[in-house]
């Protein structure tokens, strides 16, 4: 049963970030998709044609972290999500991997850049590819225990995040009734019971 004081909270903030319009822009300036078509010959001899999607000059690897304060909170970010039914994510902390960076190393920016919270105990969750008909994008999925606030939000210019702490019952009750309904939140909540849930 999903608490209905978080739901509360969470609707409030979901209120504050809602999309009220939204507009195609013809020729953007900046391209942050692009794609390459290849042909490929395969072993048998056959040719099939695909199209790869290049996220911001790099492949779009990314991160999840499901972050564990010292009191047992759980943390959510929500954030406008524009392309998604709601247009809002209630979700994880999350974010792409920069170039020449680590996995784990980009899981520790994105936390505190999208929360102010750091950990120095971090469990790797599982890793798996984002959609690998059309993109090499590799995601990392890590729980960060013993959470403290050290920062303060540090957003690139177009985020709007907002963080909410809740126990992790709470976010496996969201998740069991689809408010949580990212890939990459769901697989890290799933792999870290076997840490949480004892």
């Amino acid at each position: 049963m999903v608490n209905r004081d978080l739901l509360k909270k969470l609707e409030a903030l979901k209120e504050d970030l809602k999309v009220v319009k939204m507009e195609l822009v013809e020729n953007p300036q900046k391209h942050f998709l692009t794609t390459k078509s290849y042909e490929c010959t395969l072993n048998n001899g056959k040719v099939i044609t695909r199209e790869s999607i290049i996220k911001n000059g790099g492949n779009g690897s990314a991160v999840t972290v499901l972050p564990v304060t010292r009191d047992m909170k759980s943390l959510l970010v929500v954030q406008p999500r524009v392309f998604t039914k709601n247009k809002i994510g209630i979700e994880l902390p999350a974010g792409y991997i920069d170039v020449g960076e680590e996995a784990i190393d980009a899981a520790k920016r994105e936390l505190r850049e999208e929360t102010g919270f750091d950990s120095n105990n971090w469990k790797f969750l599982a890793s798996y590819y984002q959609d690998q008909g059309c993109s090499e994008a590799f995601n990392y999925s890590y729980l960060a225990l013993d959470c403290e606030k050290m920062f303060e939000q540090n957003l690139d210019s177009d985020e709007f995040i907002h963080y909410i702490p809740c126990s992790f019952e709470d976010i496996v009750s969201l998740a069991e009734e689809n408010i949580i309904n990212d890939a990459g939140s769901l697989i890290a909540i799933e792999k870290a019971k076997k840490f949480i849930l004892r």
